[in-house]
């Protein structure tokens, strides 16, 4: 059974912990709504220093780049940090390449945040999915329940940050960004990718 999580429980773990809203709804309900393991659990994922840094400036970073084996796939990502000191650190170094690698792992991938996904594309992709066969004789309320959850399934493959981390099955991109953020005391930022495929040309 799904248990309920009290909005003035999140609230008042949002207020403890300065992590963002969604990630203390989700604690709770991964810790069946006791607060003292969600304060835990939020702290190993990093979630509470990462969430209190994420409006700093980037101004810092690297570009890296990529070539996965065979020399017929290659990535570059650009990573930013807040100081140059930070875009030295090994783990920075390595946050890098194991961006570089999620993105070579899955070609569905396309942007980096969902915010970077237009609203035409999300409206091409609402209007394909509203007239598939299987929702025609179903109530409209219904119908557009199951469109929102088909289009959202769709997008989030397409999102760097939301992808399985591919070293952790229990993380997503985001969640490891924030375990670095964590250790280097800074905001880090992944701010765009190029994948470049042996043969391919933009049309």
């Amino acid at each position: 059974m799904k248990t309920e999580i009290d909005p003035k429980i999140v609230k008042k773990l949002r207020e403890e912990t300065g992590a963002g809203m969604m990630n203390c709804k989700k604690a709770l309900a991964e810790n069946d709504g006791n607060y003292e393991k969600a304060v835990e659990s939020l702290k190993l994922k990093g979630m509470v220093t990462a969430d209190k840094k994420a409006n700093r400036n980037t101004n810092e970073g690297m570009i890296y780049s990529y070539i996965h084996t065979g020399n017929k796939l290659g990535i570059m990502v650009e990573v930013n940090c807040e100081t140059d000191f930070v875009a030295r650190r090994q783990e920075f170094n390595e946050l890098a390449k194991n961006i570089a690698m999620q993105i070579a792992s899955n070609p569905e991938i396309e942007v980096v945040s969902y915010s970077d996904i237009s609203e035409s594309i999300k409206q091409k992709l609402w209007n394909f999915e509203s007239i598939k066969e299987d929702l025609q004789n179903k109530p409209e309320q219904i119908r557009n329940k199951i469109v929102e959850g088909r289009v959202e399934k769709s997008l989030k493959k397409q999102v760097l940050l939301e992808q399985e981390y591919i070293r952790d099955p229990n993380l997503t991109v985001n969640d490891y960004i924030k375990q670095v953020i964590s250790i280097l005391g800074e905001n880090i930022r992944i701010t765009r990718f190029v994948r470049f495929v042996l043969g391919e040309t933009d049309k």
